[in-house]
């Protein structure tokens, strides 16, 4: 069954900092675009970034391109989300997802998610 699970979320106060990981479970996922998403309570689910299958492209959405950098580790099957200066209202469940085919924003339609992890942010 194919997996990708987040971990890193938690607690934070306001100007400060975490690093997401999302790990997959089959090593197909390294040849994969992977993207961040995240969704607050009652809003839709927002992209945030994306990257492709060797790390040499990279996108973002513009509330979150100065203070958040995806990366990726193919050895260990794992992107990442370094997330810095955060704000109350980047508090939200954060996904990953990983899509052969798409990457960006259109990666909301993508087959695979994980369960989210959730970051708040204190004030």
């Amino acid at each position: 069954q194919v997996q990708l699970v987040e971990s890193g979320g938690g607690l934070v106060q306001a100007g400060g900092s975490l690093r997401l990981s999302c790990a997959a479970n089959v090593r197909t996922f390294s040849s994969y675009g992977k993207g961040w998403f995240r969704q607050a309570p009652g809003k839709e689910r927002e992209f945030l970034a994306a990257i492709n299958w060797n790390g040499g492209r990279t996108y973002y959405a513009d509330s979150v391109k100065d203070r958040f950098t995806i990366s990726r580790d193919n050895p260990k099957n794992t992107v990442y989300l370094q997330m810095n200066s955060l704000k109350p209202e980047d508090t939200a469940v954060y996904y990953c997802t990983a899509d052969s085919q798409r990457l960006g924003a259109d990666m909301k339609d993508s087959k695979y998610w994980g369960q989210g992890t959730q970051v708040t942010v204190s004030s």
